[in-house]
């Protein structure tokens, strides 16, 4: 009833990508009393709710049994929402048009529709400085936004800038069980992402010929003059080396 035509732009997926590739690169490092490095890790990142690692901290009430426990720090982002923004809205009839490689034929689509997706970045640590190098490895490239630019729709060119828009930061700090238990040091990033959502993709043939009528009066029964302009040949290919047919007459006999 929508549309019978398939199509899929992979607009939510595309989004997180990117968002996820902004933190893939985060490092920490550990050092000794005297400042020293001594080592250095990558964070991990993984796409899942915050309740999926806390359950994987967890599990196992063997707390030394290292094959159960994950290794921390490690982050991980998650889609909370997904709101329609109605003050981007542009008109939806204006279009986007793409002539074909052929040039037998040209592709249109129509205005995208505008959204605003949250999404939240955790940030898991089992000491407080490593969550602290994390936190302040991102809060300065935000102010408050960070612009991204994404291939929306490939097939037609499109390229979107997404501001990513830091919200807020929170910060928990929790224990399983007694004191002794493990600790778990959580700051939570709040995040918002604008996109776009487009439509399918439709095709028409190229205009070859145009007429352009022109009336002195409001009495449309008689053209006071008329104006063509034409491929010539009309079956003309975009590789053949064709010219234009141009006419212009003056009050037509009707």
């Amino acid at each position: 009833m929508l549309n019978k035509k398939y199509f899929y732009h992979q607009a939510i997926r595309r989004a997180i990508v990117a968002f996820g590739m902004v933190f893939n690169d985060i490092q920490i490092q550990r050092r000794d009393a005297n400042g020293n490095p001594i080592q250095s890790l990558k964070v991990p990142l993984a796409y899942g709710p915050k309740q999926k690692f806390l359950s994987r901290l967890y599990e196992n009430p063997d707390l030394e049994d290292s094959k159960v426990q994950i290794t921390l720090p490690r982050m991980g982002f998650e889609m909370t929402n997904l709101l329609y923004d109605a003050q981007r809205k542009a008109n939806t009839l204006q279009t986007k048009r793409l002539v074909g490689s052929t040039g037998d034929n040209a592709s249109y689509q129509y205005s995208a529709v505008p959204y605003t997706m949250d999404l939240s970045l955790h940030v898991f640590a089992k000491n407080q400085d490593d969550a602290l190098q994390v936190v302040e490895q991102i809060i300065p490239f935000f102010t408050p936004a960070l612009n991204l630019s994404v291939k929306a729709v490939p097939d037609m060119e499109i390229v979107d800038d997404f501001p990513v828009i830091l919200q807020d930061v929170s910060f928990e700090d929790d224990y399983e069980g007694d004191f002794a238990s493990r600790r778990s040091i959580i700051y939570t990033l709040n995040f918002q992402i604008k996109l776009n959502f487009y439509g399918p993709i439709e095709e028409r043939g190229v205009i070859k010929k145009v007429e352009v009528n022109n009336y002195l009066s409001t009495d449309t029964t008689f053209i006071d003059n008329r104006y063509e302009v034409a491929v010539d040949p009309l079956d003309a290919s975009p590789n053949d080396a064709y010219g234009f047919d141009e006419t212009f007459t003056d009050t037509p006999d009707l």
